[in-house]
């Protein structure tokens, strides 16, 4: 079996995917999405073909250069710069699609990965390979329904043959949005766990001695930490007589400066881990009680997944298919990425009820080794390959 890879080359998301199905004696090649280089994990394990010229890069600083242009002369020849070199991308990528013949090309994210192999898969026409795209994050939930996006996600949609995504509440977006082919199997994008491995950075004892909580620091065009910020400022008291912790990763400046804010008018302490090593991240959920996502849309957020895993008790927005995942008030608290009181309410009850999270640690730990322990996920996404294989292959 030859599969092609269209995809971000750098993200851990594409290479935890793609290892799922480097030791079956495929033959597995990625043509990149973006500028970055191959991800260390895959490096030796696919053929990576790296365009000539960084492509990707040269037309997105244009296209910044063009978005702050200060007068219209001279805008119309970027324009045509910007329109040769994506070209160029649709050229280089149906040239190699027809140099390698893959089984099958799979685009593992729409707004780039997709739009890119849609306008390979419209030069090609019938010659054109069998097409899987996976929706990665807000792809359908959200970019589906913006003008921006709209006509293109549903231009990929009509004309891909498969469709994978993380989030069962996808698949009917993505039939509104046109798509009329297979559903394959709904897996997280990254991959599965090694389950085993990461209950080292699990600390001893319960969860409810923890005196960790994180909020993820996320705040932009989807993340929503703001709203999260404001209910540990409604909740100032019961952190401070309990002794806890804030953590704050992933805050953006303007994010830091709100926490500052608080702080002083609360005289709660925030700590804002600097972005290192994964494993930080990982000993973090690990000493935490509570984890607080929010955000107006996502797919399965990964910080959320390792929260369950860890122990950390989770308040997820229910825009990221939580609901999928967790019992509203039993293994977790689904609540609105937009109202502040609702995630304090949680938040109080998370603080307050010892046995609620030292049982929803036990529940969740349950369905992790159901649904994400690694070689559950890697068999059902060999198993995908595997049967788009059978059903695609003519007759010799």
């Amino acid at each position: 079996m030859k599969i092609l890879f269209v995809a971000f080359p750098h993200s851990i998301h594409t290479a935890r995917w793609i290892m799922q199905v480097t030791d079956q004696g495929w033959d597995v090649h990625l043509y990149p999405s973006d500028q970055w280089p191959l991800h260390e994990k895959l490096q030796g394990k696919v053929n990576f073909h790296k365009p000539t010229l960084r492509l990707s890069f040269l037309r997105r600083a244009l296209m910044r250069l063009l978005m702050h242009w200060p007068t219209h002369r001279g805008s119309g020849h970027l324009r045509r710069m910007i329109h040769r070199l994506e070209k160029r991308e649709i050229t280089d990528l149906g040239d190699l699609i027809q140099h390698i013949q893959p089984d099958m090309v799979h685009s593992l994210e729409i707004q780039h990965a997709g739009y890119l192999t849609h306008a390979a898969k419209r030069k090609l026409g019938a010659k054109f390979p069998t097409w899987l795209v996976t929706n990665w994050g807000s792809d359908v939930y959200l970019f589906g329904q913006l003008e921006e996006h709209r006509e293109q996600v549903k231009a990929v949609l009509r004309d891909c043959d498969y469709y994978a995504c993380e989030c069962e509440r996808d698949i009917a977006i993505a039939q509104g949005l046109g798509f009329s082919g297979k559903v394959l199997t709904v897996l997280p994008a990254g991959g599965g766990f090694d389950l085993d491995d990461l209950l080292q950075y699990r600390t001893p004892g319960k969860v409810s001695e923890r005196k960790v909580i994180i909020l993820k620091g996320y705040q932009h065009w989807a993340g929503r930490a703001m709203v999260g910020l404001r209910a540990i400022e409604m909740c100032a008291e019961e952190i401070k007589a309990g002794g806890y912790r804030v953590l704050v990763p992933l805050a953006n400046p303007d994010m830091r400066i709100a926490a500052e804010v608080v702080a002083n008018a609360t005289g709660l302490q925030f700590e804002y881990p600097i972005h290192g090593p994964y494993e930080g991240a990982l000993e973090r959920f690990g000493s935490a009680r509570i984890h607080i996502g929010l955000s107006i849309s996502d797919g399965i957020s990964q910080s959320f997944l390792e929260s369950m895993v860890l122990g950390a008790f989770p308040i997820q927005s229910g825009t990221a298919c939580a609901d999928e995942w967790i019992t509203d008030g039993e293994t977790g608290f689904v609540v609105p990425p937009n109202d502040p009181h609702i995630v304090a309410d949680a938040l109080r009850k998370a603080l307050a009820d010892d046995a609620l999270v030292d049982e929803a640690a036990a529940k969740n730990w349950q369905t992790c080794q159901e649904r994400l322990a690694y070689p559950i996920v890697k068999a059902q996404a060999v198993a995908l390959y595997e049967r788009v294989y059978s059903e695609t292959q003519q007759p010799a």
